[in-house]
């Protein structure tokens, strides 16, 4: 199946924090609280969304490596052998369950003590093919998930993207805090002050959202890239996606006359695309529409051209841009 257009480069951080949080089965509890790496507990993370987590939930007690080099596409990474090998010898794996199957297998394979699967800290819910995905509900032009559409989550018809929920990310972060506590009892303290600090910082940027999105013009925002759903559930939005995922890939001529359709009834100002990918889908809708283009990052991987540094720095851009595009007042 084809996964490639969910997460780019920064997903390999997001890994580490969500995606695994594992113990070695080898190296017992007392291991890990001796450390893996220079004194330190050793945490491997998925991708990006999963590797923030790590980082700032372990803070100085933790060695954070992420699966998913910047640049690397989370969903086409094959493993190394040597990777594999080294799964096996972490204190804590932490990754998203039906993200990247390459590692979810290594991980079902590795047979580490503690491993934590962020699918299984909060409620995964299902978004239409409707939202751009087809998540087994099967819309006409996105039954085949071998070539455009995602097939992905943990189960048949979920949405990974929790993490562009603040809300539910911090549900995702309590149960990665509890991890490392486990994986490391003389720092559980440390580990139980961090995660406050950073579901904290998460309820801050709910606030944030909910104000700045409470009075708009439209509700509505069309996107390439359809990872928004939990996102917009949370905040009352509507999302529209292209059909066609896969950003190579043109969308078919009843779906563009539609967003089109869609565009003119709910005064729809802006098509987004993300960072990582091509424009040229949100160009061609914008150019038959006459609408404008802007970014709204999934967050699945940072690089240079992200618009922030860190998770909660993008997420902040992505509010302002869908402020402008949405009409805020």
């Amino acid at each position: 199946m084809n996964v490639r257009r969910l997460i780019p480069s920064t997903a390999l951080a997001g890994a580490v924090a969500l995606g695994l949080v594992s113990l070695s089965a080898c190296a017992g509890t007392s291991d890990a609280a001796d450390g893996g790496k220079g004194g330190k507990l050793d945490v491997v993370a998925s991708f990006y969304p999963m590797q923030y987590l790590a980082e700032q939930i372990g803070g100085g007690h933790v060695a954070v490596e992420t699966l998913t080099k910047p640049g690397v596409e989370p969903h086409d990474l094959e493993l190394k052998p040597k990777q594999i090998g080294e799964l096996g010898e972490a204190d804590v794996i932490v990754y998203l369950k039906g993200v990247q199957p390459a590692v979810d297998e290594a991980i079902a394979q590795a047979g580490v003590k503690n491993t934590v699967d962020a699918t299984t800290l909060t409620k995964l819910e299902a978004h239409g093919t409707g939202a751009g995905h087809d998540h087994g509900h099967g819309e006409e032009g996105h039954e085949h998930a071998g070539d455009e559409g995602h097939d992905h989550g943990s189960e048949a018809g979920t949405d990974p993207h929790v993490w562009l929920d603040p809300v539910k990310y911090a549900e995702v972060a309590k149960g990665v805090g509890s991890a490392f506590e486990k994986a490391d009892p003389d720092h559980a303290a440390d580990y139980r002050k961090n995660t406050d600090a950073l579901v904290k910082k998460l309820g801050d940027l709910n606030t944030e959202f909910e104000t700045g999105l409470k009075n708009t013009a439209t509700r509505t925002f069309i996107t390439t890239h359809s990872a928004f759903g939990y996102l917009a559930e949370r905040y009352h939005l509507e999302q529209e996606g292209i059909a066609g995922v896969d950003p190579e890939s043109e969308p078919s001529p009843a779906r563009m006359k539609e967003l089109q359709e869609i565009a003119a009834k709910d005064k729809v100002s802006t098509v987004f695309f993300e960072t990582l990918a091509s424009d040229r889908t949100a160009k061609t809708l914008a150019g038959d529409t006459g609408l404008k283009t802007d970014v709204l990052d999934p967050l699945e991987g940072i690089t240079d051209k992200s618009r922030g540094s860190d998770y909660i720095e993008v997420m902040r851009s992505n509010l302002t841009a869908l402020k402008k595009a949405l009409g805020a007042k």
